[in-house]
């Protein structure tokens, strides 16, 4: 398994700022998916009422389009802070080892644009859904993490039958 974990360039102006995806080998009949982490709970981060936010996001993707700045500070407060980045990072290493293909970490850039959806705000159909570790049997780190993964987007495998894959996907991964 590849561990690529890009450090900042400078010292994050926020506690959040620190993205990790995964690549799972095989998952519900397609094979190395990628699958984006992010922190759920992140409404219940009470300091983010004391971040400056006019410095921490800045010029919107599309100037012509109006951009509602709640879905930026999203983004912002889903992602982890260094201690859990790192926790999160061992325990995908340790419980996933043979599942999984690389893990990869990079901070946020600064400021972050207007007009992004927050992950948790995706909606979920037959091709794109999430993966919420926390309900997964044996889970042990101490705050929830989902991750958000999208089919279409990868090759389809057929190392395992049909039954097998659903039956990961659900219970292990």
């Amino acid at each position: 398994m590849e561990v690529n974990i890009i450090t900042p360039e400078y010292a994050l102006p926020v506690r959040e700022g620190y993205t990790i995806s995964i690549t799972i080998r095989t998952f519900r009949g397609h094979k190395y998916v990628e699958v984006h982490l992010f922190r759920p709970d992140w409404k219940t981060a009470r300091e983010a009422d004391s971040y400056d936010w006019t410095k921490l996001l800045g010029d919107p993707i599309d100037r012509d389009l109006p951009s509602n700045p709640q879905g930026s500070r999203a983004v912002v407060l889903e992602s982890f802070t260094l201690e859990e980045r790192d926790r999160v990072i061992e325990y995908m290493k340790n419980r996933y080892v043979s599942r999984l293909t690389a893990i990869n970490s990079r901070p946020l850039q600064f400021p972050v644009p207007l007009g992004l959806t927050p992950l948790s705000e995706i909606p979920e159909d037959g091709d794109l859904g999430f993966i919420r570790f926390e309900e997964i049997h044996n889970y042990t780190l101490p705050f929830p993490v989902h991750g958000l993964y999208i089919l279409s987007q990868h090759e389809k495998s057929t190392e395992q039958p049909e039954g097998r894959q659903r039956d990961l996907a659900k219970d292990t991964l």
